[in-house]
């Protein structure tokens, strides 16, 4: 490993004998990628955590009778080992995330309906400490016909947490007491947008999130002492003219909070947004294909790089992110993956 190479974690959706979680590089000069480990033995790792030491992963398994694994990360192949598994009490866990002072991970299943809490032992393993099942319905029938907690992550201070539920078109705020989900607050997103991920500006000052049912980006004013949003501005996630999709799904501000960027799985592409520096209000400024079908997450790395899942074509493309402008490049060059879903920068 040198320099100018950064590597990378992609959760699938592949069955629990096959290989799963991938081990990846980036070379930062061309964009070039390529599997360097593979590890079996979880069905649909659809998403993943690590660690600050980076000698820890974590990842949910998408299934009906839901899964979290807890994984040793090997210092010098950056392998898995798995320390343990634990089920989540439900199904379709499709979030996964750490507490910032990595005491617990957090986890939110999806077709269940409710959000987990585990306490990360000294070994690394994990260890149940709080469930909270979520309630309730909005005005589409036929997705919202119940909670539907599709992410799950804390504020930039940790001092609370923050669900997006799909179904009550709800971003539900809670503090982590003793591993216990306390309820604190619900803000509520337009009837049927469907809140699904966000993101915090690097100032904190600000957060963004993209609702998937109605193709919308949201800006939010984020009031870190009492733990409220406020939102400023709602655009849309599509180009315009494009057909509404139901089907927007990622969103991330650049390390530098000059621009953001959307996927959508519709129209296969991602937007960019210019982010205003004493505002955070965001300018639509282009959309881009993704060179594939159906992008799901993707990340950004610190050298100047994009890179987006394409769960459907089975394949990970990289982009050239242009520092003053943000609009991205091909880098020509992608890695076949079977059904990526899930991106974890390391090392960047």
């Amino acid at each position: 490993m040198n320099d100018n190479t950064s590597l990378f974690y992609a959760g699938t959706y592949t069955r629990e004998d096959e290989p799963g979680i991938f081990l990846c590089a980036l070379d930062l000069g061309s964009g070039r990628m390529e599997i360097v480990n593979r590890t079996d033995g979880i069905a649909n790792s659809s998403f993943l955590a690590v660690n600050k030491a980076q000698d820890r992963l974590y990842a949910v398994s998408e299934t009906d009778e839901g899964e979290v694994f807890a994984y040793a990360v090997d210092a010098e192949t950056s392998g898995l080992h798995l320390l343990n598994r634990q089920p989540t009490r439900g199904a379709a866990p499709c979030y996964i995330s750490l507490s910032r002072d990595e005491r617990h991970v957090l986890v939110a299943n999806y077709t269940s309906g409710h959000v987990n809490a585990y306490r990360i032992e000294n070994n690394g393993e994990l260890a149940p400490s709080g469930l909270v099942q979520h309630k309730g319905s909005s005005v589409n029938r036929e997705r919202q016909e119940g909670a539907h907690p599709h992410s799950i992550f804390q504020d930039p201070d940790g001092k609370y947490t923050l669900v997006c539920d799909l179904g009550l078109d709800e971003i539900v705020f809670y503090r982590l007491e003793e591993g216990k989900l306390v309820s604190h607050h619900a803000v509520k997103t337009a009837p049927g947008a469907g809140p699904r991920h966000f993101d915090f500006h690097p100032s904190g000052r600000w957060a963004y999130g993209i609702n998937e049912l109605d193709d919308t980006v949201n800006v939010y004013e984020f009031d870190a002492q009492t733990g409220d949003l406020n939102i400023l501005q709602t655009l849309s996630a599509l180009p315009e003219g494009a057909a509404r999709g139901s089907a927007s799904a990622d969103i991330h501000v650049t390390p530098c909070g000059r621009f953001l960027y959307a996927s959508n799985r519709s129209e296969d592409s991602i937007g960019l947004y210019h982010i205003h520096p004493s505002t955070g209000m965001l300018t639509a400024v282009e959309w881009v294909s993704t060179n594939g079908k159906t992008p799901r997450n993707f990340a950004i790395f610190k050298g100047g790089y994009l890179l987006a899942a394409n769960q459907n074509s089975n394949t990970i493309v990289s982009f050239r992110i242009d520092k003053e402008s943000g609009r991205l490049t091909p880098t020509g060059y992608e890695l076949e993956v079977p059904k990526p879903v899930c991106i974890l920068p390391i090392r960047k």
